[in-house]
């Protein structure tokens, strides 16, 4: 055997020997991935409060043989338009349905809505109009009056991205989430939800108000009557002073 056919055969079993490393090398299962490792323990990274657009709709139902608005209905347009004025951030869009059985008396109610609205505070160039399909023609179909404002949310909520139990990822065994004093995913997100949907004013979240002047005058008197050291306290009626809860019975 020459030395050219002996480095042919070592250069072959090399080569072999390679594609056979990288076959097992592919074959190997890999470490389970902790998809939960890296989320923050704290409910409030975990479940952040954001503010964002969203739109706030009214939907007014006429008759096909009537057109106008009933009390209640001109109570809620009116209530609408200063809402408007207080949180709006864009135009009212007023759709009206088309080729429904009410179309006609939808379109006579729009002279009354718009009256309303400017009665409220919301001038016409702020005000846009727009017809939407009824789907079903022999259905009646409501006028929509939206509008954009800044509103707080959170979640979604009801997410178990991991087991809180024992569980076992390929050959590896994994302990109770709570033996290892972390929280569980979904902890605090109905907090958090219940909070951004109970706030009056969104921009609360981002900044305090300016705080509203002093009361002068209740403030004078509370400090004359502590210079001639008298009590500084409200008034209080006998049935505050004795503890009873009401003057019924003995």
């Amino acid at each position: 055997m020459n030395s050219r056919s002996v480095e042919f055969r070592s250069g072959a079993i090399s080569f072999a020997m390679l594609g056979l490393a990288l076959f097992l090398a592919g074959c190997q299962t890999s470490d389970p991935i902790d998809y939960t490792g890296s989320v923050p323990t704290d409910y409030r990274d975990r479940h952040p409060i954001r503010l964002a657009d969203k739109e706030r709709t009214l939907q007014i139902l006429v008759g096909s043989g009537r057109a106008g608005l009933t009390a209640t209905q001109r109570a809620q347009v009116a209530a609408m338009g200063s809402d408007w004025r207080r949180e709006g951030t864009g135009y009212i869009v007023i759709e009206t349905p088309a080729r429904a059985v009410n179309s006609r008396a939808a379109r006579d109610t729009i002279h009354e809505i718009k009256s309303l609205l400017n009665f409220a505070g919301v001038s016409p160039r702020a005000t846009k109009f727009r017809t939407y399909d009824q789907p079903y023609r022999d259905d009646l179909g409501a006028i929509r009056i939206s509008y954009k404002r800044i509103a707080a949310e959170a979640g979604p909520c009801g997410q178990w991205p991991d087991n809180m139990g024992p569980g076992v990822v390929g050959r590896e065994r994994y302990p109770l989430r709570e033996s290892l004093n972390e929280p569980y995913y979904n902890f605090g997100c109905a907090t958090q939800r219940n909070l951004a949907s109970e706030v009056a004013n969104p921009e609360d979240l981002i900044q305090p108000r300016a705080e509203t002047p002093a009361y002068a005058e209740r403030r004078q008197t509370v400090m004359d009557k502590y210079a001639k050291g008298q009590d500084t306290a409200s008034q209080t009626t006998v049935v505050q002073s004795t503890g009873k809860a009401s003057n019924v019975g003995p």
